[in-house]
């Protein structure tokens, strides 16, 4: 039987004990914090979110800067050590920059969360969505990929990883001033936003694979 996460009015004020839970972040350069210091990047500050809940989760940073979904699929077997309960898997936006076929990124994304059934480990998918630059036939079917995987595979699903930065508008200039000047990677701002937005989502994560979650 999987660990307990208890989230309980009691538990929060310290008054129950609960075992930790281990989350991989399984991803790129978004995940690995690239371009900033290591205590703005994104895994140290959703840990310091999910702190502030109360919530006893410890996160693994298995982000590689420049990973693509293949990259990801050949370092899911040793991201799944027996530690490991629950898994982020964010990838698919450096196969967008290297155009790469959407049928292949479905194929290596459903092998990772195949390896994730396999070792009984739940997993949060974070989707992506493909820029208009490739056609639209391409953008439908990357787009199409992460919605669906996680309505196959049972999987939890977050929309967009940059779904905290959308909230004032769906402009892209006024997301700006939450980016590092390569337009790519966000700042230490536009991280918090961002965990902000997905915190909760990895807080199901981890009841669910403590064994709280359906």
């Amino acid at each position: 039987m999987r660990k307990i996460l208890v989230l309980s009015a009691a538990f929060l004020a310290g008054g129950a004990q609960a075992e930790e839970v281990v989350i991989a972040a399984l991803g790129d350069s978004l995940t690995q914090g690239y371009g900033l210091p290591e205590a703005d990047g994104f895994v140290p500050q959703l840990q310091r979110w999910l702190d502030a809940q109360g919530a006893e989760v410890r996160l693994s940073n298995a982000g590689v800067s420049g990973d693509t979904t293949a990259g990801g699929l050949s370092r899911a077997a040793w991201t799944l050590t027996p530690e490991v309960d629950g898994m982020i898997v964010a990838l698919g936006g450096n196969d967008l920059l290297r155009g790469v076929d959407p049928g292949l990124s479905r194929a290596n994304l459903d092998g990772i969360l195949a390896a994730a059934d396999d070792a009984d480990v739940a997993v949060l998918l974070v989707g992506m969505q493909a820029p208009g630059n490739f056609g639209p036939a391409y953008k439908k079917a990357f787009d199409a990929i992460y919605p669906e995987l996680a309505a196959d595979r049972g999987t939890l699903y977050f929309p967009a990883f940059f779904e905290g930065l959308s909230v004032e508008s769906g402009d892209l200039a006024s997301v700006r001033k939450f980016m590092q000047p390569d337009g790519i990677h966000p700042n230490s701002e536009g991280v918090a936003r961002i965990v902000d937005a997905l915190g909760p989502a990895v807080m199901e994560l981890a009841e669910k694979a403590a064994g709280g979650g359906s």
